[in-house]
């Protein structure tokens, strides 16, 4: 009870017959990785838990924003955990990059760790996200230089 409101036990995917959108935190949000090479960046999308079981894709996201040769950009808007496997893969780009590596939207855990890691030190932490352009079709077209990964690491993440 909190505010004179009761709220009922949650069943086993944290979920209630009156609220089935609410997650119960002990239950992780599945981990997603993107690799969007535009016009001028390439974009790595991160979302979810961020943590040793995808170290695999984090490596392969790493090689195919380096293949681009462009400066690389991390969204972090929608990472909810990020254990060391995270802060180890930010800090890999920003020292192999010949370019300085940015950081969007870094939800409050995410900017926790790179300040007591100091890992944000080297690289550029940005509010808000500039945009992105891809091809020349732009973003109405088809991205035909979009990077393409297995195990979850490719184009943009579905809506």
């Amino acid at each position: 009870m909190q505010d004179g409101t009761y709220d009922p036990p949650r069943g086993p995917q944290g979920g209630s017959p009156q609220d089935p959108g609410h997650r119960n935190p002990e239950i992780g949000d599945p981990a997603s990785i993107h690799v969007i090479v535009g016009r001028s960046r390439a974009r790595i999308v991160l979302s979810g838990e961020i943590d040793a079981d995808i170290g695999g894709d984090l490596h392969e996201a790493t090689a195919a924003a380096e293949e681009s040769r462009l400066p690389v950009e991390i969204d972090a808007h929608h990472v909810t955990f990020m254990d060391s496997s995270g802060v180890a893969f930010l800090a890999r780009l920003a020292s192999r990059s010949p370019h300085r590596v940015r950081v969007l939207r870094a939800p409050p855990t995410v900017r926790f760790l790179l300040e007591v890691t100091r890992i944000g030190d080297l690289l550029d932490i940005v509010d808000e996200d500039p945009g992105f352009e891809l091809d020349d079709e732009g973003p109405a077209g088809p991205p035909s230089d979009t990077t393409q990964a297995p195990a979850g690491v490719g184009g943009p993440p579905a809506s």
